[in-house]
Order: structure tokens, then C-alpha cells, then sequence
């Protein structure tokens, strides 16, 4: 079969002189466990997100519970789409030629890829820059950041990641089929025209970019907390944001642990003129690492919660044999007192009844 006098089989070149292989029970048992995994993971996460979403809808949690959302939604789609397609590619032995004449399912799972990729990395340093401007400017948050404004932002990292993973059909590029045949990305052998390296490094560093975002936002969001608590013994209104910081420090290493592989990956073969020296084994390893992190990004909200931290904590101090006062007063200082205040201080004439009242009981 002559792939360049048929443009609809670009992507079967590969086919040809495939010297990765891949054991096909193994492969399709990773790839089940994966997206039910996911999907199952993903949708407690949602449900979970949901409700407190409902609980502060009006108060300055809500942005970020509703880009939570966002997140969790873009992986639970990811794992139920790229994981339909890569169960039925292994259903159908590979056999591409027989169900891909026109390439059009290489070019959907590819873009699905690329999107599905990006956009949860995308969707993290998002969550991270609201963070924190929602600390360091509290004002501007609470008057400019609502639920539409969140809502067009949403739509403007989906629709950006869109284009990206649009970017080579555009461009008359087709997605290719890769070395183990059980998925679509951009060229990664023998790649030596600049667009096709072009593509490899734009996917690469748009993602280091994503998680350097996250980083340095979480750094700036973590030190003026600590300065706050340091520095001022009223700690009202304060306990919820170190909840979300720590589920953004976990995200944030969760993304770099997992996604890290990958990227470098591609970002070698894209710099690498003279052919890829990476092996079929090594991408599909860092591909399936990259998928962890769909996986895990949900457990990050079902399992640091504060009811959960609670838990932890009581059961952490009971196995140290240390005293639970530190406990109560935190309960009621950090916790209580927090959400009152802020509940008050949303609520409209706030402030002809705020008083000093649940200030007294820190001390207590």
C-alpha cells in the first residue's frame, strides 16, 4: 500500500516497519482498568464538587469550585472518549487498514489527545491564577471574578485548547497512527520537517508553561498566607483558603509527576533533527503515566476535604498520643468562626451587623 499516492492513508506509513509490540491482553487491560478508573473517579468527584458548589454559591469559593468542576468534567469526557476509541482499536486487533480507510478516526482520536491533554493542564493554571488573585486581591476578586466571568474564562481554555488540537488539520496535516498502533498523536518517528517539530514543541511547552503558571501562583498564593497567619491573630475567613491551596499544591504535583515524562519526551523528539532516538516502550510508558493524572486529579477533591482532613488529623494525633484541645480550638477558631464571619460579610447589610462576637470565642 503506497501511503503518498493515497492522501487518506497518510497516517498508515507507520504500519509498515512497526517495531514496537505490545502484549494484547496486558495492553487491553490497561486500558480498561484506566478508563473505568477514571470514569468512576471522576464522576464522585463531580458529584462531590456539586454539592458544595451548591452549599457557596454565593461566596468566594464558588469560582473555584466551579473551575474544579470544569477540571473534573474535562477528565471524566477524556477517559470516556479516549478510552472508548483505544478499547476498540484493541477489539479490532489494530487493524487500522480495515477501519480507518479514510484516516477520519485517527484524526478524531488524535485531536482528542492533544485536547483532552491540554486542557485539564490548561484548566490547573487557571485555578491557580484565581487562587491567587482571590488572596492577594481579595476586592478585585470578589467584584470582578463571578460565576459568568468564570464561566467565559472556562470557555476560552476550552475553545483555545480546541484550536490547538486543530491546529494540523488546518494546516492539511493528518494525525498519525503511532509505532505500538493503538493510538493517534502528531509525527514522533522519523520527524524531520519543521512543522511536524513545530507541533511536538508548542504541545511540549505549552504544557511546562501551564504547570510554571501553577507553580509560581501557588508559591505567591502559599507565602501571603502564611504571612497573614503570621503576622495577624484573626485568622476569620482564612480556612478555606488553605484548603484550596493545599488541593492546588496536590493538582500541581499530581500534573508535574505525571505529565512531566511525557512532555519531555515529545520535546525531544522535536528537537532532535537527525530522528527520534526515544523507543516505542518509553512513549507509551510516559503516556500511560500522563494518564494517571486524570486518574488521580479527582482524588485530590474526595480526599482533601476538610471533613476528611479532620478525620486524618483526629486519627494522626490519637496515634501520637497528643492532646486534642489544639484540635478544638482550631475547629472553632479557624473553621466555625471563618465561615460565620464570611457569611455575614456576604450577606447584604453586613456591615451594620457584624460584630465582635465570634472573636471572643478564639480565645476560649
Amino acid at each position: 500500500m503506497n501511503s503518498s499516492k493515497s492522501p487518506g492513508l497518510a497516517g498508515f506509513g507507520v504500519l509498515k516497519n512497526s517495531t514496537c509490540h505490545t502484549e494484547k491482553k496486558i495492553s487491553v487491560f490497561f486500558s480498561i482498568i484506566f478508563m473505568t478508573a477514571g470514569i468512576l473517579s471522576n464522576s464522585l468527584a463531580i458529584v462531590i464538587l456539586m454539592k458544595a458548589y451548591q452549599r457557596f454559591r454565593q461566596k468566594s469559593k464558588a469560582s473555584f469550585l466551579l473551575l474544579a468542576s470544569g477540571l473534573v468534567v474535562t477528565d471524566l469526557f477524556g477517559h470516556l472518549i479516549n478510552g472508548a476509541i483505544a478499547v476498540f482499536v484493541y477489539a479490532s486487533d489494530k487493524d487500522w487498514i480495515r477501519f480507518n480507510q479514510s484516516n477520519i478516526l485517527c484524526s478524531v482520536f488524535g485531536i482528542c489527545m492533544v485536547f483532552f491533554g491540554l486542557c485539564p493542564l490548561f484548566l490547573g493554571s487557571v485555578m491557580a491564577v484565581e487562587r491567587c488573585i482571590g488572596v492577594t486581591k481579595p476586592i478585585f476578586h470578589s467584584t470582578k471574578m463571578t460565576s459568568r466571568h468564570v464561566k467565559m474564562m472556562l470557555t476560552m481554555v476550552c475553545l483555545f485548547a480546541v484550536l490547538i488540537a486543530l491546529l494540523p488539520i488546518l494546516r492539511f496535516r493528518a494525525y498519525q497512527i503511532q509505532a505500538s498502533r493503538t493510538w493517534c498523536f502528531y509525527k514522533t518517528e522519523h520527524v524531520e520537517d519543521w512543522e511536524d517539530r513545530f507541533y511536538l514543541l508548542l504541545f511540549s511547552c505549552l504544557g511546562f508553561l501551564a504547570l510554571a503558571i501553577s507553580f509560581l501562583c501557588n508559591a505567591v498564593t502559599g507565602i501571603t498566607l502564611l504571612r497573614v497567619k503570621f503576622k495577624s491573630q484573626q485568622r476569620q475567613g482564612r480556612s478555606h483558603h488553605f484548603e484550596m491551596i493545599i488541593q492546588l499544591l496536590a493538582i500541581m504535583c499530581v500534573s508535574c509527576i505525571c505529565w512531566s515524562p511525557f512532555l519531555v519526551t515529545m520535546a525531544r523528539i522535536g528537537i532532535n533533527e537527525g530522528g527520534s532516538k526515544e523507543t516505542c516502550e518509553t512513549i507509551l510508558f510516559s503516556l500511560r503515566m500522563a494518564t494517571w493524572n486524570q486518574i488521580l486529579d479527582p482524588w485530590v477533591y474526595i480526599l482533601l476535604r476538610k471533613a476528611v482532613l479532620k478525620n486524618l488529623y483526629k486519627i494522626t494525633s490519637g496515634c501520637c498520643g497528643e492532646h486534642v484541645i489544639n484540635l478544638h480550638m482550631w475547629e472553632l477558631s479557624s473553621i466555625k468562626n471563618s465561615l460565620k464571619v464570611a457569611a455575614i460579610s456576604e450577606s447584604p447589610g453586613s456591615s451594620k451587623q457584624i460584630n465582635l462576637q465570634p472573636l471572643s470565642s478564639m480565645g476560649q
